[in-house]
């Protein structure tokens, strides 16, 4: 299990800040993606992706755009416009999720350019402006809560559930617990270093 790490006992603050963390995210998302276009119908994938994309979605909506919405001036739309814009692609990975072999490169297709879209929105507004607003100490901070929130978050996409703290931070966890036991029962690959 990829931790953060632990905080420290007195002294500097350590750990890598959100920007890092989410950036690094990304990149393996848009490389997941490349790949499942490349094959659409491999499901082990798809269900790598659904789950991988589940968890990082989570995560942002407990951790980074709560951030947003205290410290960047804006950060009320900005964060709101995310939010709708995850929750449509939760929309599709639940289609993506259920799709037929017929509609599945279809729906591929999709997932990838909300991706494409989701990455280029956060790094040419977002993490740019967190990166001049909020101190450093602060970002790793806040870094080291995605990690840890992204390891106890649900592994298959619930566009239902509360996506702003703090209820987005009882449900998903609860809601987790259910996805993996899901998981563990069907043999379900949900992390890309498994493939």
């Amino acid at each position: 299990m990829n931790l953060p790490p632990l905080p420290p006992v007195g002294g500097e603050t350590t750990g890598r800040n959100v920007v890092d963390v989410i950036t690094g995210q990304h990149r393996d998302l848009l490389e997941l993606c490349d790949r499942l276009i490349a094959a659409p119908g491999d499901t082990r994938l798809a269900g790598v992706v659904i789950a991988e994309l589940s968890r990082h979605l989570s995560a942002e909506e407990q951790y980074l755009y709560p951030a947003v919405r205290r410290t960047v001036p804006g950060g009320e739309d900005l964060a709101d416009r995310e939010l709708a814009e995850d929750h449509q692609l939760l929309v599709t990975l639940q289609q993506l999720q259920r799709a037929g072999s017929e509609s599945r490169a279809e729906r591929v297709a999709e997932v990838a350019a909300a991706v494409r879209r989701h990455v280029d929105a956060d790094a040419e507004e977002l993490l740019p402006v967190l990166v001049q607003m909020v101190p450093i100490e602060d970002l790793i901070r806040v870094g080291n809560r995605v990690e840890t929130a992204e390891e106890a978050a649900p592994t298959r996409p619930h566009p239902g559930t509360p996506s702003t703290p703090p209820w987005n931070k009882v449900v998903d966890p609860a809601v987790a617990v259910v996805d993996k036991l899901r998981d563990a029962v069907t043999r379900r690959t949900t992390y890309a270093k498994d493939l």
